[in-house]
């Protein structure tokens, strides 16, 4: 089988206008559309409208494809698909997340055929977050021979691992006449070298089982993401029928009620986080370049675990998080058979769901990255008989398919106690209850008890409404719940428990639970990256601007992720380093100097709105200064003198603060240990700022590649000074085009598409796509009050990354 992208040459129509234009997949639809106040998705969405799309392409077969079998693979399509080949209908999906395969008819080398997918988002919200609308995954031609290896019929399992050799199982499905097949093969190779390798002479029912003893093992693990390349052929006696390459590591995971969660036979506490699906200012297109960047900043942040926030990661993500070493708890969906929103796929719930699974397990199973399913986020339902019951089918359905890994469900105690009192429908699987127990009416009330919600999660309510679907699956996921921990253990001593999702802020209270309680063994904080959508969740207002966690257009952000839409890091970022000691220089943070004597609004999802900057222009008053480190003292210097020296680390949740007038020049932090300086950390006023471009990479290679090329107000030094933005225009000259110009704004009226936007806080972000010619690209910048500034990049030839698609044999960009 060879694997190709098929992503080029597409025209695509919006709504039945008839006029097309060409775009490269993948492609989001929805972030193009007017955002307006009655925009069909709403405060869930961004007040982004749905739409109904096109997309078409002319196609030939090679000419010497006599044979081949064709199959178009979509990663995923927003909206309900049709495809079609010469107006007739070869597939369809109704499940925005899940990859699906559609066989092409039988097609005539060298004559063009006209394949079409037509796609329905028009009905909004469907969803409790911006979903993006189209192909915004990408698409692959798969082609065939009759006799090959079976789509996921490459399966990897490490049954034993230690220093001295591993035993790995490799199981090999084929399809079609199986006659003239003489032996299946299998190499495992380590950067070239073959380690291990194994051939049968007999395919029993289409199914091989071979074994690879590998000597002197190297394990996978976040601290050590050593991968593998595994060659499988199916071969004849005239040589090759059939081959499949892939990239795996070698890896166990258990949980143990006692030991916790061991990866490699050893305990691992996970530093986890949450991530949602769409790329900010690309909307929710899955750029390979673009899910590894944001991998790559929160493992440099100090987190090791990754959650898929609430459906199923891509498969540019995971091949990130295998290479750069961060676990994963990959996530089935956030709704079952009751809505959370007027349009969700609650309806097709009963007959999609096995499918869903067995997709997300075809696409995980040979990650060593991916070590444990998530079966729902939220669901009230699992509070009800009906509700356990469904669960009890889908957990046996995970075992069954995959046995390699365990289970969590992730619940929230205050919703499934709200679930269980609300009051019933007439079936347990019709409408809604007449005030109905939702996630999102969950978050409402959080909002307006504020700590009363974790307290919650310590009520015989809470703990009678939770066991049943605890008792089902393999680890007891908490929302919210981490003071019920050590009363849970009490009573279930076996529980294996996991923080599935909490606030940043409560990470001190929570870590000293994962340290020190048996059989807890980690947490998921909300969340890792912003997003669009559930617009004001997290950020904060001010004075009569609306508050709540539902904030009016033109918001369109949640608000409330460690890093904001664009990459930039807040304050948070400093908290988790300093609960979990991942360094010893202290983080200072400046309460919005632009914001002093206007009474905040607050979100309990965002712990402070401080940002890391002492340059507020010609801004005064008394600057509030937050300073974290896991020192026991700290000490604060400004221009050189002191401002105190204060208890820090565990005894004050990791949090010290200063007030003093505001000057400009340097403020500087000290961390203190036993009276030893451990670490010091600083920030400086920005000087006269002009309009500078600043590049996070030289070089862009192959038409997917992209650059992020940051958009700002600096000084000479490139200190951004916050308080000063401007209009900013973007234009591109070479082999590439401009694919989003945005900022981090939290409300704005602006698109994201345009080559014209505002800084926020002296930032934006410019995102450049290459065309896969070579040449050099020139980013040309011009503003309104700040001058121009004028960057370049250099475009190398058309050299695409392997996708490292688990079921792909190469992978080449379709001409």
């Amino acid at each position: 089988m060879t694997t190709t992208l098929f992503t080029a040459g597409w025209t695509f129509f919006r709504d039945g206008n008839p006029l097309g234009s060409t775009v490269r997949l993948p492609h989001d639809a929805m972030i193009s559309e007017t955002r307006s106040e009655d925009g069909g998705a709403g405060n869930h969405g961004g007040y982004f409208p749905g739409g109904s799309y096109r997309y078409s392409k002319h196609w030939s077969p090679p000419k010497d494809a006599d044979g081949r079998e064709y199959s178009l693979v979509f990663e995923g399509v927003y909206g309900s698909t049709v495809v079609t080949v010469d107006g007739t209908e070869v597939g369809r999906s109704e499940s925005p997340y899940r990859e699906f395969t559609v066989p092409l008819p039988p097609l005539v080398p060298g004559v063009e055929v006209h394949i079409e997918i037509a796609v329905d988002n028009s009905r909004t919200p469907k969803s409790r977050w911006y979903t993006g609308s189209g192909i915004y995954r990408p698409v692959w031609l798969d082609s065939a021979s009759p006799t090959r290896i079976a789509p996921d019929g490459v399966r990897v399992q490490t049954r034993t691992l230690d220093v001295g050799q591993a035993e790995v199982e490799v199981s090999v499905s084929t399809e079609g006449d199986l006659v003239h097949v003489s032996r299946v093969e299998v190499e495992l190779r380590d950067h070239g070298r073959i380690v291990a390798s194994a051939t049968s002479s007999t395919v029993n029912g289409g199914v091989v089982n071979l074994e690879l003893l590998v000597p002197s093992p190297r394990p996978w693990s976040a601290e050590h993401p050593h991968l593998y390349d595994l060659d499988v052929r199916l071969e004849t006696d005239r040589g090759i029928l059939d081959e499949r390459s892939l990239h795996t590591g070698l890896r166990t995971v258990e949980v143990d009620a006692q030991r916790g969660l061991l990866i490699n036979g050893q305990a691992v506490l996970l530093r986890g986080t949450a991530v949602h699906h769409d790329n900010g200012p690309l909307g929710a297109a899955t750029f390979a370049s673009a899910e590894r960047r944001r991998a790559r900043l929160l493992k440099e942040a100090g987190f090791n675990a990754i959650r898929s926030a609430h459906n199923p990661l891509s498969r540019a993500f995971l091949d990130a998080c295998d290479e750069l070493g961060l676990y994963v708890m990959d996530e089935l969906s956030d709704i079952w058979f009751r809505k959370k929103t007027p349009y969700d796929e609650s309806p097709r719930f009963h007959e999609q769901w096995r499918d869903d699974v067995a997709s997300m397990i075809a696409k995980d199973r040979n990650r060593p990255c991916v070590i444990m399913y998530s079966i729902g986020n939220e669901i009230a339902e699992s509070a009800t008989p009906a509700g356990v019951d469904v669960a009890r089918q889908i957990q046996d359905h995970f075992r069954q398919l995959d046995p390699s890994r365990p289970t969590t469900i992730a619940v929230n105690p205050l919703l499934a106690m709200m679930a269980v009192r609300a009051k019933p429908s007439s079936s347990e699987e019709g409408p809604p209850e007449r005030k109905p127990a939702t996630s999102t009416a969950a978050n409402q009330a959080a909002a307006k008890m504020g700590r009363l919600m974790v307290l919650a999660s310590m009520l015989p309510t809470a703990e009678r409404a939770t066991r049943d679907v605890f008792d089902v699956v393999d680890i007891a996921g908490y929302n919210y719940g981490y003071a019920c921990y050590a009363g849970a253990r009490r009573r279930h001593p076996r529980r294996v428990i996991l923080g599935t999702e909490s606030m940043v802020g409560d990470l001190p209270a929570i870590w000293k639970r994962v340290t020190s309680i048996p059989g807890v063994i980690g947490d998921f904080s909300w969340t890792g990256w912003d997003y669009l959508g559930e617009v004001g969740l997290g950020y904060w207002s001010y004075g009569d601007e609306p508050g709540g966690i539902a904030k009016p257009y033109p918001g369109i952000l949640a608000g409330c992720g460690i890093f904001d839409i664009t990459g930039q890091p807040g304050a948070a970022i400093h908290l988790t380093q300093a609960v979990w000691g991942i360094s010893d220089r202290p983080g200072i943070a400046v309460r919005p100097l632009d914001r002093t004597g206007q009474r905040p609004n607050k979100t309990p999802w965002l712990a402070s709105d401080a940002l890391p900057t002492w340059s507020w222009g010609e801004k005064a008053g008394q600057a509030q200064i937050e300073v974290y480190s896991s020192g026991d003292h700290v000490e604060l210097q400004l221009n050189g003198r002191s401002l105190g020296r204060r208890r820090c680390g565990a005894a004050t949740g990791f949090l010290t603060k200063f007030s003093t007038p505001y000057e400009k020049g340097e403020l500087t932090a000290i961390a203190y240990r036993h009276g030893q300086e451990i670490g010091r950390s600083s920030l400086r006023s920005a000087g006269s700022p002009r309009l500078s471009l600043r590049p996070e990479a030289e070089h862009v290679s192959g038409p997917d590649d992209l650059c992020f090329v940051w958009v700002e107000l600096a000084d000479e030094e490139g200190i951004v000074d916050v308080v000063d933005d401007d209009r900013v225009r973007i234009s591109v000259s070479g082999p590439a085009e401009l694919l989003s110009l945005a900022s981090a704004a939290p409300s704005t009226r602006e698109s994201f598409v345009d080559d014209e936007h505002h800084t926020y806080r002296g930032r934006a972000l410019a995102v450049v796509r290459a065309t896969g010619e070579p040449g050099t690209i020139t980013l040309h910048a011009t503003s309104d009050r700040h001058g121009v500034a004028t960057t370049t990049l250099e475009a190398l030839s058309d050299q695409p990354r392997d996708h490292r698609a688990a079921s792909a044999l190469s992978t080449k960009e379709q001409a």
